[in-house]
């Protein structure tokens, strides 16, 4: 009784952190008469607040230990860039009305995944995945010649998340005490940046309106209160269902951008996607046998 309520309570951690993420175009266009930087600036030094306040309500010490060994301490300072560029990037997406093409990237980021997985990790694919990486190369390579230019914002988003994911793998850090010290490492010049810019008039902060001093502060809980229910949701379900219900976020989030802003969702694009959701409908199946026949 008690395991089936853990996996319950794994499954609900699980959907209310993908539900989170795939809304959140909606809360940076909230703010899209701050910049990109600006409103990462803030979700930067929010988020550090954040999680000194959850690491304390959690009683998770030692947590600075984590920086006193030299390979530790390396990996944190290129995850923390890692995780700044995406979340940057991300904003920029938003609030420039490229929401389309920021979900493409978290479609693709599974098989960046795997593609990492085999050139770092000298991981073996099987004949679903092989099959799954090249229908999806197909499909970015189709819309780069369709759109006349490179799909930068999808594949720099899908690369920082998957190579962010690799360190932490590597490194084998627990996501909550890894990502506070990742936003100390940025804090410092998040902070300078505010600081600057309320000290030269044109900072976004106490200037705009209450409800703008609101939503930037609120950018560290909507940051990392997804994440740490992920990792309470990660601990409680198996990896394949993980691995199906990740896709609930870009498809939010495609849904978002071409429902409710009114972005442009051609014939082309529906070719590129559907291609894409065929090469994630391989890599799910192949996910789900590797982890039933781990069960056996």
């Amino acid at each position: 009784m008690e395991n089936t309520k853990n996996t319950t309570m794994g499954y609900i951690y699980a959907l209310q952190a993908f539900f989170a993420w795939g809304i959140l175009p909606i809360f940076w266009k909230l703010l899209s008469n701050v910049s990109a930087l600006e409103i990462l600036a803030h979700r930067i030094f929010w988020s550090f607040v954040f999680l000194l306040l959850l690491l304390l309500f959690t009683k998770q010490k030692n947590v600075l230990s984590l920086l006193k060994q030299k390979k530790t301490r390396i990996s944190l300072i290129i995850s923390s860039l890692l995780i700044g560029l995406n979340w940057g990037l991300f904003i920029y997406a938003v609030n420039t009305n490229q929401i389309v093409e920021a979900s493409l990237g978290y479609y693709i980021n599974p098989i960046v995944n795997v593609l990492l997985g085999v050139l770092v990790l000298n991981e073996k694919l099987d004949k679903l995945k092989r099959s799954a990486l090249i229908i999806a190369s197909v499909a970015v390579i189709y819309l780069t010649i369709d759109f006349g230019e490179f799909p930068w914002i999808a594949i720099v988003l899908a690369c920082t998340f998957g190579l962010y994911g690799l360190v932490k793998k590597t490194a084998g850090l627990e996501a909550i005490p890894a990502l506070t010290i990742e936003t100390l490492l940025l804090s410092p010049v998040a902070a300078i940046f505010i600081g600057y810019k309320l000290w030269m008039g044109t900072g976004a902060l106490f200037s705009v309106t209450l409800a703008t001093d609101s939503y930037l502060m609120l950018a560290g809980i909507v940051t990392t209160l997804p994440l740490y229910w992920f990792a309470k949701g990660a601990q409680r379900i198996p990896l394949s269902a993980l691995g199906f219900m990740q896709y609930i976020g870009p498809s939010l989030m495609l849904l978002i951008g071409v429902i409710i802003y009114g972005e442009v969702f051609r014939y082309e694009q529906v070719i590129a996607f559907g291609l894409i959701w065929f090469a994630l409908v391989l890599y799910s199946i192949s996910m789900f046998r590797n982890t039933k026949s781990k069960l056996k």
